[in-house]
């Protein structure tokens, strides 16, 4: 698998794509294959602060129910409603359409990983 190199990538399987201070969250191609089918989402409601490294949603698949960690702390702007209405947007295209939410980050921890890192990672959790 390849990671866009434009984004930052958390050890729990999210991604962060910052453009000045709003960032757009997703979950990467090795989290939604791991998933199985996704079948619904719960995300943070507009509005909500989220904190880094803290739960701040669901994900739900054939296989299992998975906490969604906020890769950064925020203000949340918006949730993609085309993936809470389709969440199989998030198995065909994670780093894409499949996105989740944006946020007004407030903090970005010092950990995040970049995408060879992170493709490290996943391919080590293999």
């Amino acid at each position: 698998m390849t990671y866009p190199a434009d984004r930052r990538y958390t050890r729990d399987h999210e991604w962060i794509a910052v453009d000045g201070d709003v960032a757009t969250v997703g979950i990467t191609s090795y989290a939604a294959e791991a998933l199985g089918d996704v079948v619904y989402l719960d995300l943070p409601e507009v509005g909500a602060t989220v904190t880094a490294g803290e739960s701040c949603g669901e994900i739900e698949s054939t296989k299992s129910v998975s906490d969604l960690i906020a890769p950064a702390s925020g203000e949340v702007l918006s949730v993609n409603a085309a993936a809470v209405d389709a969440p199989e947007s998030v198995n065909a295209d994670p780093h894409g359409e499949g996105w989740l939410y944006t946020v007004r980050v407030g903090e970005m921890p010092e950990d995040l990983l970049d995408a060879e890192a992170y493709a490290e990672l996943a391919q080590a959790q293999q």
